[in-house]
């Protein structure tokens, strides 16, 4: 049985096995007692798609490192650690488009030290394929030549050398999580959540596997608002000013939504960094604060700016790969392949689609919208990319 602390790991049976097994190995070397050979090592690299779970795992695997009974999900070290506030586990969860340098160096200076309060020393990367080439030479500096009590725990989606270096990854224990089914998500949503049975299997089903998404379309109805718009796009597509109005309309409403998931933690860091300044103070001195105060202020407005921007184009891909669903969906219907749709609630408009082109033309289709969200990840101007896209989901 694993321990309670692995239980929002949805079907990801065989990873929780390793993970539990290495939680039992760390507690032996805490105690001085005979360890299993082979079951812990110091650097961990979860891998999976998105949804998958990657930074739930590693976080309740740090939580089941700092807890005395392996993950019990009740004492003061599992709700800090989950929580964000344990004092010996450093969370790099990157706002921004990339990891840097200097902070990495930081991080791994202080998981250097010995645990003050826990267990291990615990440096959690939630997306280490942001890291720069020189952050990922100071992290793999630390990896080779680890200090005793420090575990290193990163997240990626791939091994792919694009994802992680190479000499990272041979480094540390690969535990790789897969999509969970459909059906794992609906009973989560059904028995934690309280969702409703029917609304519970869409959600997980138009989600793909993806926990958190599932859970915001079953609850939120703006979220299925925002679906249900960009699954009208393969409908609006009767010409080329069509193509580039979808495009601009596409493009906006990603940008609305990161607005309004980061409009208010903007105004609070703005305001407590002003208030950490001395802004409207009146006494003497005040007015040499105020411009020493600039720069830093700058700062802040630049790092705020680099999360919009992440979250723009988090938000944009969330809306593709709901379209690439749908493109999914008429491909197995062109070929008659009996496999569960993704869009349950779009069968007709999908058998339509499937009626009006060849297998060939839908899969040219589907190609274009995963090529859009590579080109993406590769800094391609959003704008440029969703317009090509357009054109050819148009032209089939």
């Amino acid at each position: 049985m694993s321990a309670p602390v692995f239980a929002d790991l949805v079907g990801q049976e065989p990873a929780v096995a390793i993970l539990s097994r290495a939680a039992a190995a760390a507690a032996a070397v805490v105690a001085g007692e005979p360890v299993e050979s082979g079951a812990m090592t110091h650097a961990w690299l979860f891998t999976g798609p998105p949804g998958s779970g990657r930074s739930v795992a590693a976080r309740a695997f740090a939580a089941a490192l700092q807890c005395p009974r392996g993950g019990c999900g009740e004492c003061a070290a599992c709700h800090t650690t989950l929580g964000g506030t344990h004092a010996d586990v450093r969370f790099v969860v990157p706002e921004g488009l990339s990891i840097g340098v200097n902070e990495m160096r930081a991080l791994v200076l202080r998981a250097a030290s010995a645990p003050t309060q826990g267990r291990w020393q615990v440096l959690l990367v939630e997306d280490a394929d942001r890291l720069t080439e020189q952050a990922g030479n100071a992290l793999l500096k630390a990896v080779e030549e680890p200090p005793a009590r420090t575990v290193f725990l990163l997240c990626t989606p791939s091994t792919h050398p694009d994802d992680i270096s190479v000499t990272i990854r041979s480094r540390c224990r690969v535990v790789t999580l897969r999509q969970p089914p459909a059906e794992a998500v609906a009973s989560v949503l059904r028995s934690r959540d309280g969702i409703p049975a029917d609304r519970a299997t869409w959600a997980a089903s138009a989600a793909q596997g993806h926990v958190g998404r599932a859970r915001r379309l079953a609850n939120d109805p703006q979220a299925r608002q925002r679906r249900d718009a960009v699954l009208a796009i393969p409908r609006k597509l009767t010409g080329i000013g069509a193509c580039f109005d979808a495009a601009s309309a596409l493009i906006a409403a990603a940008e609305a939504e990161a607005a309004n998931a980061t409009v208010e933690l903007d105004a609070r860091e703005k305001a407590a960094l002003e208030t950490a300044l001395g802004a409207g103070g009146t006494g003497k001195g005040a007015a040499g604060a105020a411009r020493g105060s600039k720069g830093q202020l700058n700062d802040l407005e630049r790092r705020q700016k680099t999360r919009a921007t992440r979250a723009q184009r988090d938000a944009l891909d969330r809306a593709l790969v709901d379209l690439a669903g749908f493109y999914r969906d008429v491909l197995v219907r062109t070929m008659d392949s009996p496999v569960s749709a993704v869009h349950v609630d779009l069968a007709e408009q999908s058998a339509a689609a499937a009626k009006a082109w060849t297998p060939d033309s839908a899969l040219k289709r589907l190609e274009a919208v995963l090529a859009c969200r590579t080109a993406i990840d590769e800094n391609v101007k959003p704008r440029i990319a969703v317009e090509s896209m357009m054109l050819t989901l148009w032209r089939g």
